[in-house]
């Protein structure tokens, strides 16, 4: 049964792995971008999926654009907290900027774009929310305590709006991805991943973006009613949660 999609930071990376494996099995799904323009216009011209532009960490914009949505879609039944950012500094280095962006998108986000549809969902007695944390979420990593904490919270956020929601139809799960092959893990220099980073991953090599949008199938079917509250770690064996 096609359902109405909603991926934030869709369009880029693991997002658009999610929102082509949606559509692929039949939902009708809107991606979310926050300000590449030319690569929404390229993704939605290859894909045929509508996409928006509006600031997850902006709770007024989450609520036009999830209203515009609804308008043109219908009401939104999945939703995927994808979107995410790094601002990597040691904390004793870090700006208040870098900190504030991070938390502002990685974790503000889930409500300011949650709180939009959660009503809606719990009315029509059925949601499927998932939210990507990260291994470093699980872990801790140096150089990112601003997005530790925020893919931590994210894991927190889950787990009580699991409990909220159990009764009303609505499962809410998270993904703890590990290293995946994106530009964000493209930006650390190849013989760090190489010398550092794929000798951690007992798999032996980084994950693929495909692999994570399995798990968000997954957790988003309609069959997947009694998995809620928790968290699917897809890391290669890096981290046993």
């Amino acid at each position: 049964m096609g359902r109405i999609a909603l991926v934030t930071g869709g369009t880029r990376g693991i997002g658009r792995a999610i929102s082509v494996a949606l559509k692929a099995a039949g939902h009708r799904v809107a991606a979310n971008y926050g300000g590449n323009d030319a690569a929404a216009k390229a993704f939605a011209a290859e894909t045929g999926i509508n996409v928006y532009k509006f600031d997850v960490g902006d709770f007024a914009q989450c609520a036009s654009a999830v209203k515009q949505i609804e308008a043109e879609l219908g009401p939104i039944e999945i939703l995927v907290n994808n979107a995410g950012i790094t601002r990597d500094a040691m904390l004793h280095k870090m700006t208040l900027d870098q900190w504030s962006a991070v938390i502002r998108t990685d974790l503000d986000s889930l409500f300011n774009v949650t709180r939009q549809v959660i009503e809606g969902m719990r009315g029509r007695g059925f949601g499927r929310i998932v939210n990507v944390s990260s291994i470093n979420g699980q872990k801790g990593q140096r150089g990112q305590t601003n997005y530790g904490a925020a893919k931590a919270g994210v894991i927190g956020f889950t787990k009580s709006l699991a409990l909220e929601n159990a009764n009303q139809g609505i499962t809410v799960n998270a993904v703890a991805p590990g290293y995946i092959a994106t530009d964000m893990v493209a930006a650390v220099p190849e013989e760090i991943i190489k010398s550092k980073i794929i000798p951690q991953i007992p798999v032996g090599r980084l994950g693929l973006a495909d692999d994570i949008a399995r798990c968000v199938l997954f957790l988003a079917a309609d069959d997947s009613g009694f998995i809620t509250g928790s968290t699917l770690t897809a890391n290669g064996g890096q981290y046993l949660a």
